[in-house]
């Protein structure tokens, strides 16, 4: 099983600021550390831990978290992904420092939030590959990384890649850097019912299986500025693939070899307390059908 991370009720150094849940930052061994509560009648905090052994699969550079509780309340911790005296640039911040009239502060419905964007900002010669990870064949720009970080959005129907979901880190020395991708709470149906669940999983109804579930899962990036909705999840992986095919065929490859019952081995080592028998039976079938869509793609990359 997973462990379970205890902190003291004077825990909290620093409260955190960033989104929408109740959190902050303690120092543990020395290193600061996020406390993140998960929302009540919610998966958001199995739902992070899975989508972070799932990387840790993938070879996919990541943000590290354990399960946690705080005076009664769970969520869970990571280590702060910025090293001393660096900073964590979102999204947000960069796409508004290049582009005119950009709506930094809106969070939803930013339709200048495109994978193209993007995709400049990351091939600039400047950006290095993320801090401490070992490089995969064929990626050799920051957003030959970041295409992986799309092709995980849709294999665990990942809904919040927002502005502030990712972002560069600038180093005391100077050199900016990709930051490994964080924040997955909203994958895998974590914010589904137990009710919904069982029925999309044991219906009749195509207009209600999991396999239409999975189809409907959006992106919160965009074709391009005049777009009234984001792409879904699958769409905004298959944009980004077609401008680095070979980074995209290398991911694929590596999902290739991540199999399902690699995935049920990690919630095999969830507590049980912490997710329901359906809500992992539901997240395994969201695994293996996005799998199959996305290795579907393959053939289009050659």
């Amino acid at each position: 099983m997973y462990s379970i991370v205890q902190l003291p009720d004077d825990a909290p150094d620093l409260p955190e600021q960033l989104g929408t849940k109740a959190k902050f930052w303690y120092t543990q061994d020395d290193i600061p550390c996020l406390f993140k509560q998960g929302r009540p009648t919610t998966g958001e905090n199995w739902s992070e831990k899975v989508a972070c052994e799932l990387c840790q699969l993938l070879a996919l550079p990541h943000a590290h978290y354990n399960f946690a509780v705080w005076r009664e309340q769970r969520g869970v911790v990571s280590p702060s992904m910025v090293p001393e005296h660096g900073r964590l640039i979102l999204g947000n911040e960069l796409l508004g420092r290049v582009y005119t009239n950009y709506p930094s502060d809106a969070r939803r419905g930013v339709n200048q939030h495109t994978v193209m964007r993007a995709a400049a900002l990351m091939e600039s010669p400047i950006v290095g590959l993320p801090l401490a990870w070992q490089p995969l064949v064929q990626t050799n720009d920051a957003f030959d990384v970041f295409v992986g970080y799309l092709m995980l959005d849709a294999w665990i129907g990942n809904s919040d890649r927002h502005h502030e979901n990712w972002g560069l880190i600038l180093t005391a020395d100077g050199k900016i850097h990709l930051a490994p991708t964080f924040d997955h709470a909203s994958s895998l149906g974590c914010h589904e019912t137990e009710a919904n669940r069982k029925e999309r999983l044991t219906t009749r109804d195509c207009g209600r299986s999991v396999e239409q579930y999975v189809g409907k899962a959006r992106s919160a990036l965009y074709l391009n500025s005049r777009c009234q909705k984001p792409l879904g999840t699958l769409d905004a992986f298959t944009h980004a693939a077609q401008l680095h095919k070979q980074a995209a065929r290398t991911w694929l490859d590596q999902l290739q070899n991540v199999t399902l019952p690699d995935c049920a081995r990690i919630f095999a080592q969830i507590p049980t307390d912490e997710i329901s028998e359906t809500a992992a039976e539901f997240a395994l079938k969201v695994l293996d059908l996005n799998r199959n869509r996305l290795l579907a793609l393959a053939k289009e990359l050659t």
